[in-house]
C-alpha cells in the first residue's frame, strides 16, 4: 500500500449561506480546500488516472455543492463535500474539507472563518 494525499487547495466560489438574510440574499466567497488520502500505487506504477482521484472531476463535485445549494452553516456545506466525495472516489481512505468564509460578519475585523470535516468512508 503507498498511501498519498490528493489535494484541491483553495477553490474560490460565490455562493449564498450564512445565518443572516443578507448572506442568503447578496451572497459572498467561499474557499474549499480538499485533501483526499488513498492508495496511489497502481495510479503511479501504471501512469493510469483511472486508479486514482480525478481532481477535475472533485472540483465540479465541490462547486455543484457549494454553489448549487444554500446552508446556514459552513460545516454543512463541508460535511456535503465530504460525503459527495466519499460516495463517488470509494478508494478514499480519508477526506479532509475545510471551507473558509473570508470576512465573516462577526461585529469587528476577522479574516476568516473556518471548519474542517474529516471523513472516513
Amino acid at each position: 500500500m503507498r498511501l498519498a494525499t490528493v489535494r484541491l487547495v483553495n477553490a474560490v466560489f460565490y455562493a449564498h449561506h450564512g445565518v443572516m438574510e443578507e448572506e442568503h440574499r447578496i451572497g459572498g466567497r467561499y474557499e474549499v480546500d480538499v485533501a483526499m488520502t488513498l492508495d496511489v500505487r497502481e495510479a503511479a506504477e501504471g501512469d493510469d488516472l483511472s486508479k486514482t482521484v480525478d481532481y477535475e472531476k472533485v472540483y465540479a463535485l465541490v462547486r455543484e455543492v457549494v454553489t448549487g445549494n444554500s446552508s446556514y452553516l459552513i460545516e454543512r456545506v463541508a460535511w456535503r463535500i465530504a460525503e459527495a466525495v466519499g460516495e463517488a472516489y470509494p478508494a478514499v481512505a480519508e477526506v479532509e474539507v475545510t471551507v473558509r468564509k473570508p470576512n465573516p460578519p462577526v461585529g469587528g475585523p476577522c479574516d476568516r472563518a473556518e471548519v474542517a470535516v474529516r471523513h472516513a468512508p
